[in-house]
């Protein structure tokens, strides 16, 4: 999810009515649709649960080229390209692989929201040798996996009904990697918001693991969490924004800790472009300019 989506008090998902008093459209998670698109679209939903036939649950919304996953008409969970089923369609999901740069054979990732699974089935098709677990605390959400191409679990991948904040606490296997992109319509899940919490995310990592986190919604939560992630992590962590959504992502190094040696990881970015289909180069110059940045703030 993209700031765009979130950090919208109740009542403001869409916006006011134009001049001539038209009806406001609906806000799909990247931009505004005209209700008549939204009223075409194809309702999918998986089978009822036996005994939770009355519950509220989310949905998939089919318009022929884009399939999205909605907890209400009016908000975008995640959304997929049905010609492009892989594709990472958002920037900030596409710079969070990022992480390739400084682990480029992780073992095993740990995903935090499963969404319409466009993390977890990019990792699991792009990184063959690797081990993709994906934590999901809504059951609805897996149920709506079929609909995203999201494949079946087997010894390399695996979705675990779980909140992540009890998840990390339990004692468990170490990852390779974290990425964490749990959040609601108005940002960050509020069960996140603790020191402790990012605190367990370092201590499931391995020496030389890796955190990237994505951080939406209001600048003082965001700020919030980027000092627990400082705090957790003793201050190894490279912020930068996704300009394009306003979205802010943290990458957090657990110790051992080098300074990125930026010639070395600008060569091996045009490496993975070829490899993975994506701007790697402009994901290290990002990231170079951030580190910097820091750097810079704390000289003062």
């Amino acid at each position: 999810m993209t700031e765009i989506e979130a950090g919208r008090p109740a009542g403001s998902i869409a916006p006011d009515p134009d001049d001539n008093g038209a009806a406001a459209p609906f806000f799909n998670g990247n931009a505004f649709l005209p209700p008549r698109q939204l009223a075409h679209a194809s309702i999918l939903r998986p089978p009822p649960r036996p005994g939770r036939e009355g519950e509220t649950a989310p949905f998939v919304m089919d318009d022929g080229l884009m399939r999205s996953l909605h907890f209400n008409p009016r908000f975008v969970q995640s959304e997929m390209s049905i010609d492009e089923p892989y594709a990472l369609k958002l920037a900030y999901t596409r710079q969070m692989m990022a992480f390739l740069l400084f682990l480029p054979r992780p073992r095993h990732i740990v995903i935090v929201g499963l969404g319409g699974g466009s993390l977890t089935k990019f990792c699991h098709r792009e990184l063959p040798r690797t081990r993709v677990t994906t934590v999901e605390i809504d059951q609805g959400v897996i149920d709506c996996a079929a609909f995203f191409g999201i494949p079946a679990e087997d010894e390399r991948m695996r979705i675990v009904h779980a909140d992540a904040v009890d998840y990390f606490a339990a004692a468990g296997e170490q990852a390779d990697l974290i990425l964490l992109d749990g959040c609601d319509e108005f940002g960050i899940t509020p069960a996140f918001d603790s020191l402790r919490f990012y605190q367990n995310l370092h201590d499931r990592l391995r020496p030389g693991g890796l955190l990237v986190a994505n951080l939406i919604g209001a600048d003082v939560v965001v700020e919030r969490h980027c000092g627990y992630i400082m705090d957790s992590f003793d201050r190894r962590v490279i912020v930068q924004d996704v300009a394009s959504e306003g979205n802010h992502l943290a990458f957090a190094f657990n110790e051992p800790w080098r300074t990125p040696h930026w010639p070395a990881l600008e060569r091996e970015a045009r490496k993975l472009a070829l490899r993975h289909g994506l701007d790697f180069p402009a994901f290290a110059r990002k990231l170079r300019r951030g580190h910097e940045q820091q750097l810079r703030w704390r000289g003062r």
